[in-house]
């Protein structure tokens, strides 16, 4: 299976999250010609080290990914989602939600695991937010999801709450295909996942209590 949209058409074009999708890809070119000693310098330059925890670290490290798995699950997990909730909250507000829930991710990871060295990278926290923010606006929604059967290919609906937990297994897979970084593996990072996604379910059940968004139930 391999999802392809949501079926919730936007109302406006999401220029915050493809601004957001292109300065992530920007950053991961980069890191890609970089050497394995140069990257772990980078993620422990960048990343977010709870031992010695720093805010502005909790900004740069969701602009950093270990490896490809991490960076095309997040990445498509952004742009399926990320244009309905940017839609719901408005493009300046989806912005500051972004980098606010990356901020509170990185801050539980640091909470739950304050003597580790090990730097937490990744946009996994923003993106799990939206997600969180996502079903709570769009609690029955399906994800048109293209099925491979050897020579036959059809596109299915599938429940988007099912692609929660597809996306939390590749992050757990993208710690086991790590490029060397020495970044926190998939076992640490859960806890700055399930904090975005808290933080987007609460975004996304005021968005709904305030009835200023399409509800689509």
């Amino acid at each position: 299976m391999f999802p392809v949209s949501d079926v919730i058409p936007s109302r406006r074009k999401p220029v915050a999250t493809i601004a957001f999708i292109a300065l992530n890809t920007l950053v991961f070119l980069y890191e890609l010609q970089l050497d394995r000693g140069q990257l772990y310098e980078l993620a422990h330059a960048l990343g977010v080290i709870p031992a010695n925890f720093q805010w502005p670290r909790a900004l740069t490290s969701a602009f950093l990914h270990d490896g490809w798995i991490q960076f095309a699950a997040n990445m498509l997990y952004l742009w399926i989602f990320g244009d309905n909730v940017e839609d719901a909250m408005g493009h300046l507000s989806f912005v500051g939600f972004y980098l606010a829930s990356a901020m509170v991710a990185a801050a539980a990871y640091a909470a739950l695991n304050p003597s580790s060295a090990a730097p937490l990278i990744g946009a996994s926290g923003a993106v799990a937010a939206i997600m969180g923010a996502y079903f709570a606006l769009y609690p029955r929604s399906q994800v048109l999801t293209a099925v491979f059967l050897v020579f036959y290919r059809d596109l299915i609906e599938v429940p988007a709450i099912i692609f929660l937990g597809v996306w939390l297994g590749l992050q757990l897979l993208a710690a086991l295909a790590s490029m060397g970084t020495g970044a926190a593996d998939g076992g640490l990072t859960i806890g700055a996942q399930v904090a975005g996604f808290l933080v987007g379910l609460g975004a996304g059940l005021a968005l709904r209590g305030r009835g200023k968004t399409r509800v689509w139930s």
